[in-house]
């Protein structure tokens, strides 16, 4: 679990036009809450801001927050992005205990070759990308890791229910939802499709050349 620190100010003007001038000088809007006391309203450096979520942890980076001489132990609640450009535009710190699980959003990252799929004309599809867990703050993991190595086009879906979480990870996702599966591709099914009209119309002329045999030997 990545562990990173992020120094926060106070004072910000609310309201629109103080919230685009903050903007303009490198500065993002946030607000700190949790804890059982009032929300705080800051800033925060982009560039700093940048920084602590680049790392593999991601959104989920434990965020020591320094706000005006106080140490807050802080996750990303929330994040909101420009619907153009996509930089951030503002960010929710919600205060938490370290040992107190929290409910996260885990990216699922697929390891291993579906061989057995890839190689029978079929491909696999991951159908989600992120595992809703309950977890401590401090442990949470950085990704979930699926092995896909073992699917076939018989056994061609795994499910939420048949993931391996780590010590201490409880899923909350639906346990019968698709997490990858695995299909036949168009350009296979096509030409499976061709083979059996193909062989379909073999026997056919079979059939009736037999069927024309016995005619003249009557």
């Amino acid at each position: 679990m990545s562990e990173v620190t992020l120094n926060a100010e106070t004072g910000r003007e609310l309201g629109t036009a103080p919230s685009r001038r903050a903007r303009r000088e490198g500065r993002v809007p946030a607000v700190v809450y949790g804890g059982g006391e009032a929300a705080t309203s800051v800033s925060v450096d982009r560039a700093e801001l940048r920084r602590v979520l680049s790392t593999d942890a991601g959104l989920n980076a434990l965020i020591t927050l320094n706000v005006d001489g106080d140490s807050f132990i802080t996750v990303v609640r929330e994040l909101q992005r420009h619907p153009v450009r996509r930089d951030v535009v503002h960010v929710d710190f919600l205060k938490v205990d370290p040992t107190a699980p929290i409910e996260v959003e885990v990216p699922i990252r697929l390891v291993g070759e579906a061989k057995q799929v890839t190689t029978n004309g079929g491909m696999t599809e991951q159908r989600v990308s992120f595992l809703k867990v309950l977890v401590r703050p401090d442990a949470i993991p950085d990704s979930i890791e699926v092995d896909i190595s073992d699917m076939t086009l018989e056994h061609s879906s795994i499910l939420v229910a048949d993931l391996v979480l780590p010590d201490g990870v409880e899923s909350r996702s639906t346990p019968s939802q698709a997490v990858v599966t695995a299909e036949l591709t168009r350009a296979a099914v096509t030409a499976r499709g061709s083979e059996d009209g193909e062989e379909g119309a073999e026997g056919a002329a079979e059939a009736g050349d037999a069927s024309g045999g016995d005619e003249s030997g009557d």
